[in-house]
């Protein structure tokens, strides 16, 4: 029996993820570029045990079968196949912020899995290689794996496909107030979402400016220049959420308070607040503006009606093993 605990932050993507070329590998049509979340994390411990007859999962507190062990034994079937090891594994997960509601808690959660499961079979991997194999569980997880701001590349194979720090957590003193206007786990996921991505008439485009909106958006991090940076930022989010809004099935994940609040982000920012709106697959919406701003923008949405909470996060480290 040998065991090791994990903690990854979710990340929040600037250009975003959004349907794959390989569904199996979770290859992405486009490139992306996130900043970790220091603050809001996963905590995940990983039990290899020769006692057990197959895998279990304990997610916040609570023992979970069906879909949700299914898809972490799937995950630990390809880290058995690249460890060469025939253990099956006990799991306890949590996360200090709501799961399933847009705030990538996949992300961290296959991230952490990832490191946790490794360094428990006391496996020297690279953070490159923990990076593709996170992807495999959530493609978002791989940029949850590096630390700061991240960039995840598209690319034709499994090796190639991963994520590294393109700016270190210190380097731009951003901050994301996410404004939480549901805790309750989306009816459909990023995992089942990403299929219906090709079904609307406005990805192509999506996908064939992202590359031009990745490399301004980067530019504009290196450069600490906020203005460029939230027009594409929210440009892209846009984007992604009218391809969501016209696939079949459509998907409709804003809220009557998430559009309101876009809206006036919108009129802080004319008003003269460095902040800008981007949101992932859920309702919440996530105020990124740097920190002389943070404060003013926290206590304005505090004010609004249907806000259940607010979380403020800076950039955050990788995922680490912490025992």
């Amino acid at each position: 029996m040998s065991k090791a605990t994990a903690i990854a932050h979710p990340n929040i993507a600037f250009i975003k993820y959004w349907g794959n070329a390989d569904d199996n590998l979770r290859l992405p049509v486009n490139s992306s570029i996130s900043m970790n979340l220091d603050g809001l994390e996963t905590k995940t411990t990983v039990t290899w045990d020769d006692s057990l007859k197959n895998d279990t999962l304990t997610l916040n507190g609570k023992q979970e079968f069906g879909a949700a062990l299914e898809r972490v034994t799937n995950h630990l079937n390809r880290i058995r196949k690249r460890l060469e090891i025939p253990t099956f594994a006990s799991i306890e997960s949590s996360n200090n912020f709501p799961t399933g509601t847009g705030i990538a808690s996949s992300a961290s959660a296959f991230a952490a899995l990832t490191v946790a499961a490794c360094a428990a079979a006391n496996a020297d991997i690279s953070e490159k290689e923990l990076s593709t194999i996170a992807r495999t569980g959530s493609g978002s997880a791989s940029r949850s794996v590096p630390a700061g701001f991240v960039e995840w590349y598209a690319a034709d194979t499994h090796e190639t496909s991963f994520a590294e720090t393109v700016a270190s957590p210190d380097h731009w003193d951003l901050v994301d107030v996410i404004a939480i206007v549901s805790d309750q786990h989306k009816k459909t996921g990023s995992q089942a979402g990403h299929p219906t991505a090709k079904t609307s008439d406005l990805q192509n485009a999506r996908v064939s400016g992202a590359q031009n909106r990745l490399d301004t958006v980067r530019q504009a991090i290196l450069d600490r220049d906020f203005p460029i940076f939230a027009d594409i930022v929210e440009l892209d989010s846009n984007l992604m959420h009218a391809v969501m809004m016209t696939s079949k099935p459509a998907l409709f994940y804003w809220k009557p308070v998430t559009l309101t609040i876009m809206e006036l982000i919108r009129e802080w920012r004319e008003e003269g607040l460095s902040v800008c709106y981007t949101l992932d697959a859920g309702p919440n919406v996530h105020c990124i503006c740097i920190r002389k701003d943070a404060e003013t923008v926290r206590e304005r949405i505090s004010k609004l009606s249907g806000i259940l909470d607010i979380k403020m996060a800076s950039a955050g480290g990788a995922a680490r093993v912490i025992d």
